[in-house]
């Protein structure tokens, strides 16, 4: 029998990137958009859509429509993908160019989370892109949670892979210009809808880049 920790956990090329638990959790908590994969008739599916983690299991949600997310809900096996680039590494040759990065990739299949959970499981998906904002905001009706579905992915211990490169280029041997050109996601200014004060769940996305 295979050993799916050694095919997943275990990077058989520069396996000194190869990183751990704790790093899957911080990327699936830093990125905002995640791809999940799936095969449907054969062919390969990617669909980008917002993922949360909430503890050891990843929340997925979409209309109840959603071809690929109707067959992930019937038991058909999904990888979720992160990743952030946190770098251009500018090297001498073109050939040793490459990047900063970190990534974590989780498969499985997914659970449908029960209408009895769904509202909650909705407010944790929320309150993981804008911290505070189910209370600023109306309950969901039944309708609404009627016509979304959410799908759990557990984090286990052998379902998962996570990899990162950080550091400079390597030092040039003649004069080229060698280094890190850094890239980080940022939130600007708001863009009101009304003349009321933005709530304090978006001021405070907000502040997490240093804005006024």
């Amino acid at each position: 029998m295979t050993d799916v920790s050694n095919v997943l956990s275990d990077l058989t090329r520069k396996p000194d990137r190869g990183g751990d638990r704790h790093l899957v959790d911080a990327v699936f908590d830093e990125c905002v958009v995640a791809t999940v994969s799936t095969v449907i008739d054969g062919q390969p599916w990617v669909i980008p859509t917002l993922v949360v983690r909430d503890g050891d299991r990843l929340l997925i949600h979409g209309s109840t429509g959603a071809g690929a997310l109707r067959h992930a809900a019937a038991g058909a096996p999904v990888a979720v993908s992160a990743f952030l680039l946190d770098g251009i590494v500018v090297a001498e040759r073109q050939f040793d160019h490459s990047a900063n990065y970190r990534s974590a990739v989780v498969r499985g299949t997914c659970r449908v989370v029960d209408k009895t959970e769904r509202s909650a499981a909705l407010d944790v998906f929320t309150d993981a892109l804008l911290p505070g904002r189910p209370t600023e905001c109306p309950p969901h009706s039944a309708s609404e949670v009627a016509a979304t579905l959410v799908l759990e992915l557990s984090i286990a211990e052998d379902n998962w892979v996570a990899k990162q490169r950080s550091g400079p280029a390597a030092e040039p041997e003649g004069d080229a210009w060698t280094g890190v050109i850094p890239v980080r996601q940022t939130y600007t200014t708001p863009v009101s809808n009304s003349h009321r004060d933005i709530p304090a769940s978006v001021s405070a996305v907000v502040a997490r880049t240093g804005l006024p």
